[in-house]
């Protein structure tokens, strides 16, 4: 849990799953005259974030070693959680992330194979008083994820990979919610979007949020 003043909700999910648009509609519900709402993502949400996250994404005809791939991703994070996260919550607002680092256990972890042991270093160095107080697993198979995201004809390195990494970078964040139950909850993202949206404010609502 973070120990700062404000809020850290994240929205975590494999490809197709929503998060860009369900991000929004979060922050429109939690948004008000008391509450400020920082909206920002991963990899990115900074200069240095944004520029990482082009390398991660765009260039597919780089190699990237799976460790290499971790580290940029945790690079990505350092910068953000100094210019961005941490000064968010420190002043009190809630900040609501696209992606953090349940990401990176499932997609470098679970998809590539990093080692789980890897991370949990990386994580103790970059955050280790940092955690989400809440986070909104979107799931759905990794066939319609790829399906979706894979709609628009432009696919990144993320989404080019193959349906057997998705399968276990969903299997992953499932696991993380079981394993915190308390954190992490999971709404069905194959739902019609307003049924989804109901399943989000009903999340939001039991926590007092809105």
């Amino acid at each position: 849990m973070n120990k700062h003043l404000g809020l850290f909700i994240t929205l975590e999910g494999i490809e197709g799953a929503g998060k860009s648009t369900h991000a929004d509609y979060i922050r429109r519900l939690l948004a008000n005259d008391d509450t400020d709402v920082v909206l920002t993502r991963e990899p990115g949400g900074t200069e240095l974030g944004e520029r990482i996250r082009d390398i991660l994404l765009i260039h597919q005809e780089l190699h990237i070693e799976p460790e290499a791939e971790l580290l940029l991703m945790f690079t990505a994070r350092w910068q953000h959680l100094k210019q961005v996260i941490i000064p968010g919550l420190a002043s009190g607002k809630i900040v609501l992330c696209d992606r953090f680092t349940d990401s990176s256990y499932a997609y470098q972890g679970g998809g590539r194979g990093v080692s789980r042991d890897m991370i949990d270093k990386l994580v103790n160095i970059v955050h280790p008083d940092v955690k989400p107080d809440l986070t909104i697993l979107l799931d759905l198979s990794a066939e319609t994820g790829l399906a979706r995201a894979r709609q628009s004809g432009v696919v990144d390195r993320f989404e080019s990979e193959t349906l057997k990494f998705f399968e276990s970078a969903r299997q992953t964040f499932l696991d993380i919610a079981r394993a915190e139950p308390d954190r992490v909850f999971v709404i069905n993202a194959e739902q019609d979007i307003c049924n989804i949206q109901q399943e989000i404010k009903q999340v939001l609502e039991g926590k007092g949020l809105c």
